[in-house]
């Protein structure tokens, strides 16, 4: 033990932080529930309103609690979606200050849903393949329409995620695809891109519905790698 390290004095705020963030760990306070009032936080602290702000504040930012003017701020229920929420704003900060930044996002995604398009292929449902087709027949008839066309882009690749049944899977796919859209090009909508990419969507269902994973990998694998050039930073767009 180092006896020559200075004691630090901690900040009110930050001991109130720790102690409401007993409460919700601990169970005495649920999911839903209320938050005591800022006056009955400050007389069962001993502390000032600004201390309980701000440790209010904090606990919003961790996503353990949700403030609404006017209302007592309430427990979240954690969940792995809540979770990766938390950083969103600032990952796409990072993506949009950096190339490098947005090619890396891109490999790992194609990474993630090589993954995850092998898993569906070894679990899929008769019901996942119908699923996945209503998605491919919904981002056929959306042909014209750009926002729609991707928005039904973005849908099918979730619901391969989702035939996993793993919730930190889905959050994170979502978060992907999330962070992508941010840099979505008209490129997609050139007279042809869209049918290349329902083509290649149809291969990938179908080598799912024939639960072939190595094909399946195979097919996502070309269809991101093709799809690579359709992301780039708003400022070359």
């Amino acid at each position: 033990m180092n006896y020559s390290e200075p004691i630090v004095r901690r900040k009110i705020s930050d001991e109130v932080l720790d102690r409401l963030k007993r409460l919700i760990t601990g169970g005495e306070l649920q999911p839903g529930d209320e938050l005591p009032s800022e006056r009955e936080l400050m007389a069962r602290f001993q502390v000032g309103r600004p201390a309980i702000r701000e440790a209010m504040q904090a606990l919003a930012s961790m996503g353990l609690i949700a403030i609404s003017h006017g209302e007592r701020a309430k427990v979240l229920q954690l969940s792995a979606r809540s979770i990766i929420k938390q950083v969103d704003v600032t990952a796409k900060m990072m993506l949009a200050s950096s190339r490098d930044s947005l090619e890396d996002l891109k490999s790992a995604r194609i990474f993630f849903e090589r993954g995850m398009v092998r898993e569906a292929a070894e679990k899929a449902s008769q019901d996942d393949i119908r699923r996945l087709r209503e998605s491919l027949a919904l981002q056929r008839a959306s042909l014209g329409d750009a926002k729609a066309f991707i928005n039904a882009d973005m849908q099918l690749h979730t619901q391969i995620t989702e035939i996993s049944g793993n919730p930190i899977y889905i959050a994170v796919s979502e978060a992907l695809l999330s962070w992508l859209a941010e840099y979505h090009t008209d490129m997609l909508i050139w007279a042809g891109k869209e049918n290349f990419t329902l083509s290649e969507h149809e291969e990938i269902i179908e080598c799912i519905a024939r639960h072939d994973a190595d094909a399946a990998e195979q097919a996502m694998i070309r269809h991101l790698e093709r799809s690579r050039e359709l992301y780039v930073p708003s400022s070359s767009s």
